[in-house]
């Protein structure tokens, strides 16, 4: 139905315009009412207009690759939804579905141009709205990624942490092993060979000491590295726990949905046994 200026006045994008403005607008746009549950538009759907929210609730989903449904926003009153598909001239990516009574205003590419000729500080409001939008759409994306723990945690690490996983890596190998006996042997022989003229004679004190210190100082630095492997197992199960989460709320959706069916099931067959349903095999 035709959509009266004073509904216009109430909305933040059309603030800006005057009284004839608003009455040219009112005339050029749609005010259009969507009952409980009726789609707005689907994915795939022409995109020859675009949505400002005016009464209700709406809500905006569209379709991931697992085949889930995934809730992008609810547009508030005055935001516009589906007007990036209009600008662009291409089919709707989401589906819109009223999930109240709702009023909204249907405007179209024109409608938008003559608007930002007349008005170009309006096209600010709308670039607001849609930055909302992307950011919305980012903040998802950022949350249902699948995320590598041992990445996020190397994004955020520093030199010395670096340098304790190579020691940890190191003194916990074969290489480290075999290369340290080799020089306590060669370092023992020669000091024995060498008697009474040995810089460390036996039973080899200084050598002690030395291993004393290596042991004091390579204690805290594998202790560090074994911290940050706890670090990823803890991100790892938190990761786990938002899959699970995730997992249960479909699972959740589905038992609901399979509950509907049974539900209209069960009215169809309730419809069937009536007096006036379809008629039985001995009537036919």
């Amino acid at each position: 139905m035709p959509c009266n200026h004073e509904v216009l006045k109430a909305v933040p994008l059309f603030t800006l315009l005057d009284e004839e403005e608003l009455a040219v607008l009112a005339s050029q746009v749609e005010l259009r009412s969507f009952a409980p549950r009726q789609r707005i538009y689907k994915i795939g759907d022409p995109s020859a207009h675009a949505f400002v929210m005016v009464s209700g609730s709406v809500q905006i989903t569209t379709i991931d690759e697992d085949n889930q449904v995934v809730k992008l926003s609810m547009p508030i009153h005055g935001e516009v939804f589906g007007f990036a598909s209009m600008l662009a001239q291409t089919p709707h990516q989401t589906n819109a579905t009223a999930t109240e009574a709702t009023e909204c205003i249907e405007v179209g590419l024109d409608d938008i141009t003559i608007l930002l000729r007349k008005k170009p500080d309006a096209g600010l409001a709308l670039m607001t709205v849609m930055g909302k939008q992307y950011h919305a759409a980012e903040r998802l994306v950022r949350l249902r990624a699948a995320r590598n723990p041992n990445d996020v945690i190397e994004e955020s690490e520093t030199l010395s942490e670096r340098v304790a996983d190579m020691v940890a890596s190191f003194g916990g190998s074969w290489t480290f092993i075999i290369a340290f006996g080799l020089i306590l042997a060669v370092y023992s022989t020669i000091n024995v060979e060498l008697g009474s003229r040995a810089w460390d004679p036996y039973p080899f004190i200084l050598l002690n000491l030395f291993l004393s210190m290596l042991a004091a100082i390579q204690a805290p630095i594998i202790m560090m590295s074994q911290n940050r492997q706890d670090k990823k197992d803890r991100l790892r199960s938190e990761l786990d726990f938002d899959v699970n989460r995730r997992a249960h709320v479909e699972i959740q959706g589905l038992a609901h949905r399979i509950n509907l069916l049974h539900d209209r099931i069960d009215d169809v067959d309730e419809l069937i046994r009536k007096p006036n349903g379809v008629p039985s095999s001995e009537n036919a």
